[in-house]
């Protein structure tokens, strides 16, 4: 009984220490996460269209982005995210911000 309970004592409490909210806001970030990755990639392909002076590309690339924000599920989704923003305690921010460190590599 002791070493499990010395084991228990090495088990990282963080994903119990979250609260409902940050958990929310976590799920929620994760089933945005292709939207996000999507809209990460059109910007950077928008400002390269641009530099390059192609404008008709960057035309498209903008239309093709706002079409994205437009979809009811995406816009749901990040107005909740909107709404669970302020009651984020800042003993859920290391875990939030880890896992979108994690979420913008796995874009790469």
């Amino acid at each position: 009984m002791r070493r499990l309970l010395l084991l228990l004592a090495f088990v990282p409490l963080d994903a119990f220490a979250l609260s409902q909210d940050a958990k929310e806001f976590l799920d929620i970030m994760k089933a945005l996460e292709p939207v996000q990755c999507q809209k990460r990639q059109l910007r950077r392909q928008i400002v390269m269209a641009e530099v390059e002076k192609r404008d008709e590309d960057a035309r498209k690339l903008r239309a093709d982005f706002a079409r994205l924000d437009r979809e009811p599920k995406t816009s749901k989704l990040e107005r909740r995210l909107a709404e669970l923003q302020p009651r984020i305690t800042q003993d859920d921010l290391p875990e939030i911000n880890r896992r979108n460190v994690e979420a913008f590599y796995r874009c790469e």
